[in-house]
């Protein structure tokens, strides 16, 4: 997986080379939240970005957690990115995993 733009078929990202497919798949994209959740005053969302934020050499990062709410939006965001489904759950129990041991709620 080298190029820019992805799809999901089921929950494995494939390469999208045609820029008109792809938009027209991510305007109506389901399924691109791997998962969403509240947690006080702080929302952790994990998402397919449909792009490859990787610009360099390795793995391409097409999905994305974020921490929202609070001091966050102050203090910088909670931000982290991976290649796969798999990781993308994994990566948002991390996230919430923090908000819960940092006591931010």
């Amino acid at each position: 997986m080298s190029g820019h733009n992805y799809i999901l078929v089921g929950h494995e990202p494939v390469e999208e080379p045609d820029l008109l497919k792809w938009a027209k798949w991510f305007e109506n994209a389901p399924g691109r939240i791997v998962k969403q959740e509240q947690i006080g005053e702080y929302r952790v969302s994990t998402v397919f970005l449909g792009m490859n934020h990787n610009f360099g050499d390795g793995a391409p990062l097409l999905f994305e957690t974020m921490v929202f709410g609070g001091d966050q939006e102050e203090d910088g965001e909670y931000q982290k990115r991976c290649s796969t489904w798999d990781e993308a759950e994994a990566m948002h129990a991390q996230a919430v995993a923090w908000v819960i041991e940092e006591e931010l709620y």
